[in-house]
């Protein structure tokens, strides 16, 4: 292997090959149990070797260990663009007039710091007279969202998303969440001070609530938080999403009767019938206690459409054969060096894609976590990125998903309660909808039973209560610890019943997959070994890929595309 520039995949190297050992070879001793073992046996080649990412993975340890010693990096703070400083000035008479019209009095307008003035529009393609919503956190302005009298918006580009009044949630224990500006100021007519609006409306098709990660701040302390939204299909997804961040123990909810929104209820009923209505909001219902009612619109959905469909990675060949909801977890088995968590990479890549999930990763064996990251980012990228491609607009856009996308849990000691507990907070601060545990036993429970099979229950009811408390997928990689040669001396494929606790993981686990790899034919396999439903897979069968060095993606077998160009370290 040669190095260049003491660099690796772009990445600067503080020690190349560390333990000193074979470069290049693929197997090999481990250097941190091999000196232990008797005289005898210490050259034995127990380890495995992958030198583009730096990995060691020793079968006789079951430990992971670093080839390369790396820089880190610093982490990087965003730099928002700042509105220009402003001088609130009154509103003129016409739009006064206009606000009236939507029940909105010149007193509000004045406490919200609402104003006036000529902005380009972009839906226009000119400058038109537009209604200001200042956003303030303290005394300075952090962003505006424009609107103008043809009800197109815009916020100012490149500005921090905040919540808009998020000031007025201060000193409070009980903070009103609503869809839009005019519903604060309709909320706040009304009497009721402490009240917030998301500040780009809901979209049925996205959970990216990056606004409520730059002022979580603000809801640590409540009690109360009452959900106001609109009544569309839209307005419930970001209800739904909401109570999924906050929890339902904190949620209320109101239902603005034969309206759609909080302004349109008080042009309509007036500001004493908005006040009453208000009052009216009703607590989330108790978790774990279901009546007819509450899902009474699942079953109307199910007899007319049937089971509802599953969620899948973009692979037509496994699509084929496997898909999943949320609020479930995966197991993923495999010999060492199969391609587990390469296989699982590209599933939470496809989930990106197709659903928008974001993915936080607990991965003690994919380490360094820049070089995971790299990983994520060839299969994004569909290549390999160069020096010459930093910082080019692919790099920034590709960058950009990562980095919004994709979360890493990294701590010198991986402890189950604790990945859980970080989980909960990031799907809280940022939406995750999928959690990769890789692999469980470097993930160890704070249970000290004795029984392998009793702990195995344990460690996995805590990851499906986990999965159903939050909506969210866990996806757990476990490695055989039970394995065997045929009679060809080639590795038999494990099955659930080859992990430790073997019998625990098939009960308890929503669906099992295999990734096995075929060193002759070069190609890897998915195989369903168990899926909960029948009208999600298909237990026993196999989509078969190809392997592409360069993107790092899992191509079907049918397609022979693939790139077997040597990478730019070898």
């Amino acid at each position: 292997m040669k190095v260049l520039d003491t660099e690796i995949n772009g990445f600067k190297i503080d020690k190349f090959n560390q333990h000193g050992l074979e470069t290049g070879k693929t197997q090999g001793i481990c250097p941190l149990c091999s000196h232990d073992r008797k005289a005898t046996n210490q050259k034995l080649k127990c380890a495995s070797y992958d030198w583009e990412r730096g990995l060691g993975t020793c079968h006789n340890c079951d430990t992971s260990f670093q080839l390369h010693t790396y820089e880190r990096r610093g982490e990087i703070t965003k730099v928002y663009e700042k509105p220009p400083k402003i001088k609130i000035r009154e509103v003129d008479t016409k739009v006064e007039s206009w606000f009236g019209s939507r029940g909105i009095s010149k007193q509000t307008l004045d406490d919200l710091m609402i104003s006036e003035g000529v902005e380009w529009m972009p839906q226009t393609g000119q400058d038109e007279n537009t209604i200001h919503f200042n956003y303030f956190i303290g005394d300075e302005l952090v962003n505006v969202k424009y609107r103008d009298g043809r009800k197109n918006f815009k916020l100012y580009k490149g500005a921090e998303k905040v919540f808009y009044n998020i000031d007025s949630t201060v000193g409070h224990d009980t903070v009103m969440i609503v869809e839009g500006e005019m519903d604060v100021c309709a909320i706040h007519e009304s009497g009721y001070k402490s009240v917030v609006s998301v500040p780009n409306g809901a979209t049925l098709n996205s959970n990216n609530l990056d606004y409520l990660d730059n002022c979580i701040d603000y809801f640590e302390d409540k009690e109360k938080i009452i959900i106001a939204v609109d009544s569309d299909e839209a307005g419930i997804a970001l209800q739904t999403e909401l109570i999924r961040r906050f929890g339902a123990e904190l949620c209320w909810i109101v239902d603005f009767d034969d309206c759609k929104d909080a302004n349109e209820y008080l042009i309509k009923h007036g500001r004493e019938a908005l006040t009453a209505r208000l009052t009216t909001a009703k607590q989330v219902p108790l978790e774990n206690v279901v009546t007819f009612n509450d899902i009474e619109d699942d079953i109307i959905e199910f007899v007319k459409n049937g089971f509802k469909k599953g969620y899948q990675i973009g692979l037509e060949n496994f699509d084929n054969i496997f898909s999943t909801y949320t609020g479930q977890f995966i197991t993923v088995t495999g010999i060492p060096s199969s391609g587990k968590s390469d296989f699982v990479d590209q599933m939470v890549v496809g989930y990106n894609k197709l659903y928008n999930w974001k993915t936080a990763f607990a991965s003690p064996e994919n380490q360094p976590t820049f070089l995971h990251a790299h990983k994520l980012m060839r299969k994004i990228w569909g290549g390999m990125p160069t020096v010459k491609d930093i910082n080019t607009g692919k790099w920034k856009e590709v960058s950009e998903v990562v980095d919004d996308n994709f979360f890493f849990i990294d701590v010198e000691k991986y402890n189950l309660e604790e990945m859980l507990l970080k989980g909960a907070e990031l799907v809280k601060r940022k939406g995750i909808k999928c959690l990769v545990l890789d692999p469980y036993n470097k993930i160890r429970s704070n249970d000290s039973l004795s029984d392998v099979n009793v702990y195995t229950m344990e460690y996995l009811s805590k990851i499906e209560v986990f999965a159903k408390k939050y909506d969210v997928l866990v996806i757990i990689v476990a490695h055989p610890t039970k394995m065997y040669r045929g009679q060809d001396g080639v590795m038999e494929e494990p099955t659930m019943y080859n992990i430790k606790g073997g019998g625990e993981w098939y009960d308890a686990s929503y669906h099992g997959i295999l990734v096995h790899r075929n060193y002759e034919e070069k190609t890897v396999k998915a195989k369903v070994l168990k899926v909960k439903f029948q009208n999600l897979g298909e237990n026993g069968a196999e989509a078969h890929f190809h392997w592409d060095r360069n993107s790092g993606g899992f191509i079907p077998k049918d397609n022979p595309d693939v790139s077997n160009e040597p990478m730019p370290w070898e």
